[in-house]
Order: structure tokens, then C-alpha cells, then sequence
């Protein structure tokens, strides 16, 4: 069974309701190998807040049964931290708990990380100019690209493009890019399980262009980088028009689609996967799940987060597996 770090997020939001809800839903043993990475202060709180009953033990100690490993990341300046106000301080919070959480990863001490979520805007006023997770994760691991997946169980999706509008991205989606998301693709899906990745490419442009009527960009990048990956091994088929594909993902026909920018992939995938839909985070040296809402800071520690999407995400979590690389 994988041992996950499960961070606890920004203190002001959802987070960590979400987390005891979820934990006190998991059989014993599956509790013992989920070590949450947090301030005990705030998750005794939510444990109080929802009647979880939970136990929590620090790290390193013989876990009792049914009991919950922590380790301890104190929140700076904790009475200024107010449920569901932006804060610096809970930024700082939530900054210092996914860096614990990639050292434990990096050291192998867990073997994948599971985010509860952090605000963007507390964490620039801490001081750290980075976009939330994905831009966490990179500066922590040094990697230059990460991809977002969201995966459900009736379909994943992997995006070339996220948070740029719609006129960038129809520029950053050239051959060299297109194909390092489909290889990112096809790894993901080995992580899961599945031996024979069955990689779709949506196309840019409405019908695939119409062979250059909406425009060649599909003709020009997208066809080309589709059949690299072919040449390397990979079972990638496409461009498909973007009204189609998805809905052939989801009969079955393949087991990934490779979206080309934000809204493409993000709709149906939100729309289908509703409470199941999990962010996944591509191209790290680590492995990383992690719920698909926000902090919720309307309904922050009022007792009413609804902590479906985190059980998906720890489900998730569980079942990945690293990619093991060839000599």
C-alpha cells in the first residue's frame, strides 16, 4: 500500500475539514499509511468541527490502530490566521507544507503527495510570486514543465496550455510542446496501471481546421507532433474535433485526451467527473494528486465542505505507481 503525504493546505479555507471528513471514512489500515503534513493545532480544530474522532500521532511513533500519523508544520502567527480570510501568514502556512511534502518524496519516505488546497493570492502575499501547486511543485523539484491532468473515472485529460488566454495559447501550441504533452500523457497512464496507453489528441481549431479553413495550426503542429509520438512508440491518434473526442474517450476508445488549452479539457471534464474529477500533476520526478476545488472560504469551517473530491483524490493516490525508467 502506498504511504501518502496528505498536506493540509491553506488553515483559513476547507482544508482541513476535508481532510478529517476523509479520514474518518478510510479503513484503519489505509489511516496508518496517510501521514498528514500540517499544523496539529488547526487539524484538531476541524477534527472537533466535524465529530471525526480522529487521533493524531507524530510521526515516527507506533501509530495506534485507527490513529492518524502527522507531521508537524507550525503556522506562523496562528491567531491572525481566520477562517476564510486571505492571510500571509496562512500562505506561509501552506508553502511550508508542500516543501516538507517534496522532501519526504524526494527522500522516499512517502511514496506520493495528496494536496488539499492552498490560495493563490495568500501565498503571493507570503511573499512567493508562483502559480499555487504547479508552480510549488516546479521550484521544488527543479523542473522547468509540469502538466495538469484531470482524471475521472470515465476519462483523463492532460492540457498543453493552462493559465494563459486563449490568444497565447493558440501560440504556444507548436510541434516541440504538443508532443512533450503527449509523452507526458502516455506516462501518466502508465502510472495508473494500464500497460498500453491509449493517447487522444484533440485538435486547436473547430473540425481540426477543415484542411486549413479555421486555420492550419492543426495541419502545421498538432498532425506532426501526433505522428513523432507514433514513431516513438506511443498509441497516439489524432487530431479529433474537440466536440468528439471526449465523448469517444468515454465510450472507452482511449484512455487519455490531450487538450490544447484550459476550457477545452477543464469543461467536460469538471461537467463528467462532477465530485471524482482529481487533479494530477504530470512531469514531476514525484507523484502528486490533489483535490479539483478551491479553498472555499464562503463556507470555511462552518462544518459543510463536502470532502467527496478528497476521498477521489486519495483513491487516486493510492492506486499510482512510478514510472520505472529505461537503463
Amino acid at each position: 500500500m502506498n504511504t501518502i503525504g496528505l498536506t493540509m493546505g491553506d488553515p483559513a479555507g476547507i482544508g482541513p475539514e476535508v481532510i478529517c471528513k476523509a479520514l474518518a471514512d478510510m479503513p484503519a489500515e489505509e489511516r496508518a499509511a496517510t501521514i498528514v503534513i500540517g499544523d496539529p493545532m488547526f487539524m484538531a480544530r476541524a477534527d472537533a468541527l466535524v465529530k471525526s474522532g480522529l487521533v493524531f500521532v507524530p510521526y515516527g511513533r507506533p501509530v495506534p490502530a485507527g490513529a492518524v500519523p502527522l507531521i508537524e508544520v507550525e503556522a506562523p502567527n496562528r491567531d491572525a490566521i481566520l477562517p476564510g480570510k486571505l492571510s500571509p501568514d496562512a500562505g506561509e502556512t501552506a508553502y511550508r507544507c508542500v516543501k516538507k511534502a517534496v522532501e519526504l518524496a524526494q527522500a522516499g519516505e512517502i511514496d506520493v503527495i495528496c494536496t488539499a488546497s492552498l490560495n493563490k493570492t495568500a501565498l503571493r502575499m507570503a511573499g512567493y510570486a508562483l502559480n499555487g501547486h504547479a508552480g510549488l511543485l516546479a521550484h521544488f523539484t527543479g523542473v522547468k514543465k509540469n502538466y495538469a491532468v484531470l482524471a475521472s473515472p470515465q476519462f483523463s485529460v492532460i492540457h498543453v496550455t493552462t493559465h494563459v488566454s486563449l490568444a497565447q495559447a493558440a501560440e504556444a501550441c507548436r510541434t516541440p510542446l504538443v508532443l512533450e504533452t503527449i509523452r507526458a500523457a502516455h506516462e501518466h497512464v502508465l502510472t495508473t496501471g494500464l500497460a498500453h496507453p491509449r493517447v487522444a489528441v484533440a485538435g486547436l481549431n473547430p473540425h481540426c481546421g477543415e484542411g486549413g479553413l479555421y486555420g492550419r495550426e492543426d495541419d502545421d503542429f498538432v498532425i506532426p507532433a501526433v505522428a513523432a509520438a507514433r514513431a516513438e512508440g506511443i498509441d497516439a491518434s489524432g487530431p479529433i474535433p474537440g466536440d468528439v473526442v471526449f465523448q469517444q474517450a468515454i465510450d472507452g476508445k482511449y484512455d487519455i485526451v490531450v487538450a490544447q488549452f484550459h476550457d477545452q479539457g477543464h469543461i467536460p471534464a469538471k461537467l463528467i467527473g462532477r465530485h471524482e474529477c482529481v487533479n494530477v500533476t504530470a512531469g514531476l520526478p514525484v507523484l502528486r494528486t490533489s483535490v479539483d476545488h478551491g479553498t472555499a472560504f464562503d463556507i470555511a469551517w462552518k462544518g459543510l465542505a463536502d470532502h467527496h473530491n478528497m476521498k477521489a483524490a486519495l483513491a487516486m493516490a493510492r492506486k499510482m505507481k512510478p514510472v520505472k525508467k529505461a537503463a
